[in-house]
């Protein structure tokens, strides 16, 4: 579709400031996701509601990133009970997978997990993370949540700017690596129906998405995990040499765990437990809570982050997999004497800790909040863009290829195994402030996840600066060793010092690749205060 206009193009610098609401709230990434997290807020559900309402939503509208297919993370507080709890609903590797398996299977890998195609694909815990914030806490039914995504789904939307830039660079590389092979057929007749992608201004429609959530909805999502949904994964998984099972699906449940935190200058810092990677921007925190920072804008800052980030990396490299697996207990990871042990470790000058090299990723995240005090704060995956690049036949689902994560080598503390949850990167970030809630925030995006979550979180409790300046304020990213990348709005005078204390900085015009976060505050009145990312299509609903 030919517009007069380029909406990707800015000529001129954007502003935005925090938006102030008291009814509710729903901040995301997606203006229509936002919408159908209002419409059923509006309708008499809740937060959850909303949340739920969003999540699904959010498969439809931003699916480049996510989808049905996908795993997911939440941490929701309770206005009733005043307290905050924790969901896990990541699944584990197919009873089927083993190291032996996939390195027997010569076609399929190099010696180490492939990106794509059945191998990588994890029972999907998307669909039960909905069914559990429903059933547990939500006032509407489950169907009544579900609605607005499947109407989305069945009646169209129209494409959004960055989402269409997303869109055309998941269809270009796909088109490379896909065309001709048979298991994907079905990604380009979902995903590309008119043998291109879609771009800004074209109606997007998903009929077999639809249907799918409408099912999900109508069953408690049980037609996904024992129902006909569920025979039609394993008939695809069996016909293209999977090894994912309906067995594997109907055993699957979500977990709530208690979520860990650490205090950071009298406020509670929130995160989900591993096998998530929340535990990284704790230790990081944990790390930094013992230096003083009287400016944000400043090379030193900038360099006790990254240097903290790195250490966090470190140890979180060689002990984060499933919890069940681990071999320490990963509370003593953010101890404060532990914290204070490794501050010491930070030098005037740029080290190396680890060798690990970060990939890229997809995913999405949102935060609502209801006029009575509850709040969510929710991510959701298909890990990189469009995932595996499966789609189960005449369903839409698209599958997340989590499991690419894994180590074939026995030696690795995140090494396949069947049933294992593998090394989570998506992470949803929650503030407290003496057992209170302030309130939910995330930023989205494989390993800068928690980069990011550090970056917001010293923005709004060292720097003072509202929910929307928090988000705004230029990011950088760790890659590996040295190796650091900035926005190009980053202070070049900074990023100068940085590189003569030993950080090899380099410019990124690749905007989405510093993440894209949302972030709500409740005030003591009850006022909500929202900021929404302006480095991509999202917005905020509220009223």
């Amino acid at each position: 579709m030919k517009t007069p206009f380029n909406p990707t193009y800015q000529k001129y610098p954007s502003r935005r400031y925090p938006i102030y609401a008291k009814g509710g709230m729903v901040n995301s990434s997606s203006p229509q996701a936002s919408a159908a997290g209002l419409e059923v807020l509006k309708k008499g559900g809740n937060a959850m509601d909303a949340a739920v309402a969003t999540a699904s939503t959010l498969t439809v509208t931003e699916p480049t990133a996510n989808g049905i297919g996908s795993d997911a993370f939440a941490l929701v507080w309770s206005a009733k009970e005043q307290k905050l709890y924790g969901l896990n609903s990541s699944g584990p590797a197919p009873m089927a997978a083993s190291i032996e398996a996939i390195l027997a299977d010569k076609k399929d890998n190099c010696g180490k997990m492939p990106v794509f195609g059945w191998t990588p694909v994890t029972v999907p815990g998307a669909p039960k993370a909905w069914a559990e914030l429903n059933g547990r806490f939500g006032r509407l039914s489950f169907a009544e949540d579900m609605a607005p995504a499947v109407r989305y789904a069945k009646e169209g939307y129209p494409c959004s700017p960055n989402l269409a830039i997303m869109w055309q660079r998941a269809y270009k590389r796909y088109f490379e690596v896909f065309a001709g092979k048979p298991e994907f057929d079905e990604w380009f007749k979902t995903f590309a129906p008119e043998g291109r992608a879609f771009e800004a201004g074209d109606i997007i429609k998903l009929p077999n998405h639809a249907k799918t959530l409408e099912a999900i909805g109508a069953t408690g999502a049980e037609a996904f995990y024992s129902g006909d949904i569920a025979r039609k994964i394993d008939a695809d998984s069996r016909r293209f040499g999977g090894y994912l099972r309906y067995e594997d699906l109907a055993k699957f449940e979500a977990k709530w765990v208690e979520p860990i935190k650490v205090n950071y200058r009298g406020y509670e810092i929130c995160e989900i437990p591993p096998n998530g990677q929340g535990i990284v921007a704790l230790m990081a925190l944990n790390i930094l809570k013992e230096f003083d920072f009287a400016e944000k804008d400043c090379a030193e800052t900038c360099h006790k982050q990254i240097e903290a980030i790195k250490i966090a990396f470190a140890d979180a490299f060689h002990y984060v997999t499933d919890p069940d697996k681990m071999e320490i207990d990963y509370t003593s990871l953010i101890d404060p004497a532990y914290g204070a042990e490794r501050a010491k470790e930070i030098e005037e000058n740029a080290k190396i800790y680890t060798h690990s090299i970060p990939p890229k990723s997809g995913t999405v995240y949102f935060c609502c909040a209801d006029g009575e005090g509850n709040m969510v704060s929710y991510i959701q995956s298909n890990y990189m863009g469009f995932g595996s690049g499966i789609v189960v036949e005449g369903t839409g689902i698209s599958l997340q290829n989590r499991g690419s994560d894994f180590s074939l080598d026995y030696k690795d503390a995140n090494c396949l195994m069947p049933g294992k949850r593998t090394y989570h990167t998506i992470i949803p970030g929650f503030i407290l402030k003496e057992g209170k809630a302030v309130g939910p925030f995330g930023v989205m995006g494989g390993y800068m996840q928690p980069q990011g979550h550090v970056q917001v979180a010293m923005n709004y409790i060292d720097f003072h600066l509202d929910p929307q300046q928090a988000l705004d304020a230029p990011r950088w990213q760790w890659m590996r060793d040295n190796s650091v990348t900035a926005e190009t709005s980053f202070n070049s005078e900074i990023a100068r010092v940085l590189q003569q204390k030993g950080h090899n900085i380099r410019v990124d015009i690749n905007t989405p690749s510093f993440g894209r976060g949302q972030m709500i505050v409740r005030l003591e009145n009850g006022t909500l205060v929202g900021g929404t990312e302006s480095r991509t299509d999202s917005s905020i609903a509220c009223y």
